[in-house]
């Protein structure tokens, strides 16, 4: 594959939308030493949020918050997070993003230690506990664990634990990756966040990796070697146009990353870079063709075909996404017919 990357409108809209501005937290003399703060960002959560709630307040590391962030919710959510009483500290917006809901219950929170749990998702009961004793114990910015996928089945839905970053070519590895962990996998410290600035909220989905990279580029990050959090797939998204959105971009997020951040990758060969952005996008791509998500493949392949240069034979794929949405999966699927047949 020859893939170069090339000026896309949507990447400009991001670009001019970009206004890193650090988030303003509270005094110094209101942290809480050893205290970990958890945020989550809840939108009409309804159906998963007292579990992932009950998982909090069930972990065996005794110093920590919960700040609940409602963004926006029209069903029950705030009733569910109310019935907690003081056990969950409730803050309210208008309904702006996980990113801007995950900024706000930062700049509610008081603790050394910040953590992120999303309403659908939980943790093992010693989550944070081996987290926090990880990381205090490191000179890191960062502590992660491994996780498992639940929802999905063989391989895909095993417990996981990721390599061992700093053991390896950890810049290759965070920039070929989509997210190097969730982001309920991870613990890091609060100046870390304020030395980054937080979520980056011009980005709709896939902030988190956007965040990752920010921190654990250049700085130090450490493994803890269990699966300790539980990430919650589901079925009506598999197929979702709403994959190539975040295929978009995790795309996006790289191109934008490495302009921002030149000085840090110049050590990885140029045709690598490619490789790890404009690559991984036609990747998906063909991955979303043979699972026959054909709506997010069609998005994909557009994309492809207006910013790269591309193999001629990669043409019997991309140039048929060119065609209105029906047509092209009434092709595909005639294709498939036809071949069924033989």
């Amino acid at each position: 594959m020859n893939c170069l990357a090339g000026t896309d409108s949507s990447q400009k809209k991001y670009s001019n939308r970009r206004s890193m501005d650090k988030i303003k937290f509270g005094s110094k003399s209101e942290v809480q030493t050893d205290l970990i703060s958890v945020v989550m960002p809840c939108f009409n959560a309804e159906k998963y949020l007292r579990e992932a709630v009950e998982s909090f307040l069930n972990q065996t590391y005794p110093f920590a918050e919960l700040i609940a962030v409602d963004d926006g919710s029209t069903d029950k959510t705030q009733t569910i997070l109310r019935s907690f009483g003081n056990r969950v500290r409730l803050v309210k917006q208008k309904n702006m993003g996980a990113g801007s809901a995950r900024n706000a219950g930062i700049k509610h929170s008081k603790g050394e230690f910040i953590a992120f749990l999303d309403a659908d998702d939980y943790w093992n009961p010693d989550c944070l506990k081996k987290l926090h004793s990880t990381l205090v114990n490191s000179d890191a910015a960062l502590a992660y664990c491994g996780w498992q996928n639940i929802g999905l089945e063989g391989s895909a839905g095993r417990p996981y634990i990721p390599p061992d970053y700093e053991m390896h070519d950890k810049h290759k590895a965070l920039l070929s990756s989509a997210s190097p962990w969730p982001i309920h996998a991870a613990l890091t410290r609060r100046h870390i966040m304020e030395e980054v600035g937080g979520f980056d909220e011009q980005w709709p989905s896939c902030e988190d990796y956007d965040l990752w990279l920010r921190i654990a580029y250049n700085r130090p990050v450490v493994i803890v070697k269990e699966v300790l959090a539980f990430y919650r797939h589901h079925k009506q998204l598999r197929t979702s146009p709403k994959l190539a959105w975040d295929a978009k971009h995790i795309w996006l997020i790289k191109k934008a990353f490495i302009q921002r951040f030149p000085e840090i990758v110049k050590e990885i060969p140029a045709s690598e870079l490619r490789q790890y952005i404009d690559g991984f996008l036609l990747e998906r791509g063909y991955n979303f063709y043979w699972k026959r998500n054909l709506v997010s493949a069609q998005k994909i392949f557009r994309l492809v075909l207006t910013n790269f240069n591309w193999h001629i034979k990669e043409l019997k794929y991309l140039i048929p996404a060119l065609l209105p949405t029906r047509l092209y999966i009434r092709l595909i699927q005639k294709a498939d017919s036809k071949a069924a047949g033989e």
